[in-house]
Parts: structure tokens; C-alpha cells; sequence
């Protein structure tokens, strides 16, 4: 397996017309991850050690995406497809323990105090972002669009890094953001750089979640292991949101991280296939190139 890899950037354009399909994608992913979840949990229901009830909680502060303010156990049981009541003892449990904040006028939650501190321990070990941010700036500056540095969970590719130009129109999602693995550049990217075993894996769970939409996520993911084989990069021209094009390049950032990709990405009216694949994919290269020596060090 080649240590880099490639992707392409799938992203929602920041305009008016945009926002519905922003939110339609962020309530995909938010419900592909805890599908996700529950195949795992069937994985793992012959497992001694497996704690579900830990499981369950786990999952139940997944739900919460980064578009979410708040939200109320009727809609959280909806997303965990869990028993209300279930969801009820979660919550009064991870109030108590500081992960979520119950608020008394809406009888709503919204993450705690706890649940920042785990994820801001998480971004501040990631060496990589401060590494990867100025060349990731340069590069958005260069090319008029947004770059974004992501690695996987679950089904779905979360931000850890953005970078935007200082253009009009760019792309909305931000650190934390979710984006479909199998329908994304970025999520393709990873793709391509896992071990096989470990990606029919990965597709074989896809499949059993979408039995309609698998024989064309199929083929995009089979189009995209062609493309990083000939062009070093993955591709997604309008897969995952009609009108957005972008292309990604993976690599392992080493430290016993998981594999990582960049991604460039914007409204296709401004970032061509072609512009992408003869202007911009040699600079993502060269992008990923030097943030491979420099982590190497």
C-alpha cells in the first residue's frame, strides 16, 4: 500500500440556495453514523466486554452534529432508533455527568462542558493541523476554493482543519463538520488508502444500510480507486451534492493516527473538472508531499 492517497472535497456552497442541501447532508450522515453504530453493536453482541449501555450513551452524544443547538429525546430516540424512555435515562445520566446541559425551557439538550473538553484533548494532540494549516491556507488562497484536512468516523469523514479563501462563495462546513465517506471525495480518498480486507469491509456495511443506492455508491467507489490509481487523486464531481466538485489526496500522518486526507472543494461553476485536474491536483500533491516530509521529521 502506498503511504499517500488521494480525495475529493465534497462541500455545501455558503448561499441561500445551498442551505437545504447542507442540512439534508448533515441528517444523512448523523443517521448513516448511528446505523453504523448499531451494525457494530450486532458485531460485537457475542463479545463479553462489550458495555452497551456505554454503547448506547456513546451514541446517543454522537447524535448531536454541529449544525445542532439542541435537541429533545423524541428527536434523539429518532436518530438512535432507540425506546424514548431509553433515551431518557441517557440523558438524565449524561447530565449529570456534565456531557450534555439539559435546558429547562425547551426541556431540550445540548452538549456539555464535558463533551467539549474530550473533543478540544482530541484536536490539541493533532500536531498535523498546526503543520498542515499554512500550506492548506496557501493552497485555498492559490486556487479560489476551500481545502480541508479530514480523517474517518464510522461511515462518515469528520474536519479536523479548514481553510476557506477570501472569496464570495465558499464552502460552509466547518471544524467538526460530517460529510458521507462512500459519496465524498475526501471519504473516497480514505478509501483508497485503507487495506483491502479492511475496505470490502467497510463497503460490505454501506451496502447492507442502502440496498437501493449500493449498486451506484459501488461503482463511484470502484470509478474512485481508479482514479487514484491513474490520476493520484480521488475524485467527486456532483456525487455528493449536485452542484459541488472537489478532489482529495490521503495519507498516514504516522504517530499511530489514523489515516488522514486533504480535499479541495467548491461550487462546480467555479472549480471545473478540468481546473481541478490539470491546475489544482498537482498542487494537492505537492501539498501532501511536503506535509508528509515535514511529519516525517
Amino acid at each position: 500500500m502506498s503511504k499517500t492517497n488521494h480525495s475529493p472535497i465534497d462541500h455545501t456552497v455558503e448561499d441561500p440556495s445551498a442551505g437545504d442541501g447542507e442540512q439534508t447532508s448533515a441528517t444523512s450522515a448523523g443517521a448513516n453514523s448511528v446505523l453504523a453504530s448499531r451494525t457494530a453493536h450486532e458485531a460485537h453482541k457475542d463479545d463479553r466486554h462489550f458495555v452497551t449501555a456505554l454503547a448506547r450513551g456513546l451514541e446517543v452524544l454522537a447524535c448531536f452534529r454541529s449544525g445542532d443547538k439542541s435537541l429533545s429525546n423524541q428527536e434523539l430516540a429518532l436518530r438512535c432508533k432507540l425506546p424514548k424512555s431509553t433515551v431518557s435515562r441517557l440523558t438524565h445520566t449524561l447530565t449529570l455527568l456534565g456531557y450534555l446541559i439539559h435546558l429547562k425551557e425547551s426541556g431540550k439538550y445540548r452538549l456539555g462542558t464535558a463533551s467539549l473538553a474530550l473533543g478540544s484533548a482530541m484536536l490539541a494532540r493533532l500536531d498535523v493541523r498546526k503543520i498542515a494549516r499554512p500550506v492548506m491556507q496557501e493552497l485555498a488562497d492559490i486556487v479560489g476554493a476551500t481545502v480541508s484536512l479530514g480523517t474517518r468516523d464510522r461511515l462518515s469523514m469528520i474536519y479536523v482543519e479548514n481553510c476557506r479563501a477570501s472569496v464570495a462563495l465558499t464552502l460552509t462546513l466547518e471544524v467538526g463538520s460530517r460529510i458521507p465517506v462512500a459519496t465524498s471525495a475526501i471519504g473516497r480518498a480514505w478509501l483508497a488508502a485503507i487495506p483491502e480486507h479492511d475496505r470490502l469491509s467497510f463497503m460490505e456495511q454501506v451496502r447492507e444500510l442502502d440496498h437501493v443506492q449500493w449498486p451506484k455508491t459501488r461503482r463511484g467507489i470502484e470509478n474512485a480507486l481508479e482514479d487514484y490509481r491513474t490520476l493520484g487523486v480521488t475524485t467527486s464531481f456532483g456525487d455528493w451534492q449536485k452542484e459541488v466538485n472537489g478532489i482529495a489526496r490521503a495519507f498516514q500522518p504516522g504517530g499511530e493516527l489514523p489515516i488522514m486526507a486533504i480535499n479541495v472543494g467548491g461550487p462546480s461553476f467555479k472549480l471545473s473538472k478540468e481546473f481541478l485536474l490539470e491546475e489544482v491536483r498537482p498542487r494537492l500533491i505537492d501539498v501532501v508531499t511536503q506535509l508528509e516530509v515535514a511529519l516525517s521529521h
